[in-house]
């Protein structure tokens, strides 16, 4: 047997290990999924052309209306969806790749208009690119196909290229934020005015979860979330960490978005005929404006500035005090079944190399 054959077969049997590790908890899940009932489905995504739905927000301008868009591989377009899982619309980006979009957000434009933020931000070798883009184009106020030329803002962070899939703005200031994608990864801030011209260095100002797919701040402000493929956290912003949220068992989750009055969470996959499903939060997780609206109870402390006994441990930068993401449960089991995967495959191809040689 030659040595090149004795690799093939380790490297078969490695694989075959990881999967079976990856399989456990992927089964638990499934499992747990049948029994689900649909009350928190959405919509399902109906447009044959989204398969890979991997950035979601809700429109600021039309009710009961969702933006998407694919991962990379498709033209660089976004598409309106309505509550009924139909298109309303498709937005064509002129003069643009799509290289690797991640994530879309929604804030302001130069004018003070309703604006959208398409982040092509992804980097699956680990750091290759030396910049990434954030596209911006004013929100449509009919939906309509459209071929739109968006203003272009050329991103680099401070400490190096990195992978990240979550874009998030502060309705508040209208800042942006990226999450980078990563076991340690970092919360990332815009310098203080963005520039159409020259490269825009966002600022590490904190830790930001381990494996962050998509993050979103609240309508308000006062919540922003960070989710995985299996957990999901909010934060009070700026400042502490409030409590995990059940995230729906999914095929590849990818996003999240809040509703338009804050008291929902909405997860989306990717996959054709995906499923947009909702989680009703509670408690601290809610907005401070659906906490004080009718209805809603405001805790003591929460207004002030004062801690609440969740939100005493250490979470971070003091400012976003945003720790490690948690994952929960069989979760957790999952990831690290993921991370021995992806680490088996880097010494298959490794063991590939020595073979060939």
């Amino acid at each position: 047997m030659t040595r090149a054959i004795r690799s093939r077969l380790r490297a078969r049997g490695a694989l075959f290990a990881a999967g079976a590790l990856v399989a456990a908890p992927v089964t638990v899940f499934a499992a747990a999924g049948s029994a689900a009932a649909d009350s928190d489905v959405l919509f399902t995504i109906e447009d044959d052309r989204i398969t890979e739905s991997s950035g979601l927000v809700a429109s600021a301008l039309h009710p009961d209306v969702y933006w998407t868009h694919n991962d990379s591989g498709d033209k660089p377009r976004v598409f309106a969806i309505g509550k009924d899982g139909a298109t309303k619309a498709t937005i064509t980006l002129a003069g643009v790749d799509a290289r690797d979009w991640e994530a879309i957000t929604v804030g302001k434009d130069d004018a003070g208009n309703p604006a959208l933020f398409v982040g092509d931000i992804g980097d699956n070798h680990r750091g290759r690119w030396p910049e990434v883009w954030i596209y911006r184009f004013t929100e449509p106020t009919t939906l309509a196909d459209a071929t739109i030329k968006p203003t272009k803002f050329r991103v680099r962070y401070d400490d190096g290229p990195r992978d990240a899939e979550a874009l998030l703005l502060d309705p508040r200031t209208n800042k942006l934020y990226i999450a980078s994608k990563e076991a340690e990864g970092g919360l990332y801030e815009q310098p203080e005015q963005l520039s159409t011209t020259g490269l825009n260095t966002f600022r590490r100002i904190a830790a930001g979860g381990a494996i962050v797919t998509d993050g979103a701040f609240a309508p308000d402000g006062s919540r922003f979330v960070l989710r995985g493929y299996f957990s999901a956290t909010v934060f009070a912003a700026p400042g502490r960490e409030l409590g995990g949220v059940n995230v729906p068992i999914q095929r590849q989750g990818e996003s999240v978005a809040w509703s338009r009055d804050g008291r929902e969470l909405l997860f989306g996959s990717e996959g054709k005929r995906s499923q947009v499903r909702r989680v009703v939060l509670a408690g601290d997780n809610r907005p401070d404006s659906v906490r004080s609206a009718p209805g809603g109870t405001v805790r003591l402390g929460t207004q002030t500035g004062e801690p609440t006994a969740a939100a005493t441990a250490d979470k971070g930068d003091a400012r976003f005090g945003v720790g490690k993401a948690k994952a929960y449960g069989p979760g957790l089991l999952a990831v690290a079944g993921l991370v021995v995967l992806f680490l088996l495959g880097r010494r298959v191809f490794r063991w590939r190399r020595r073979g060939k040689a």
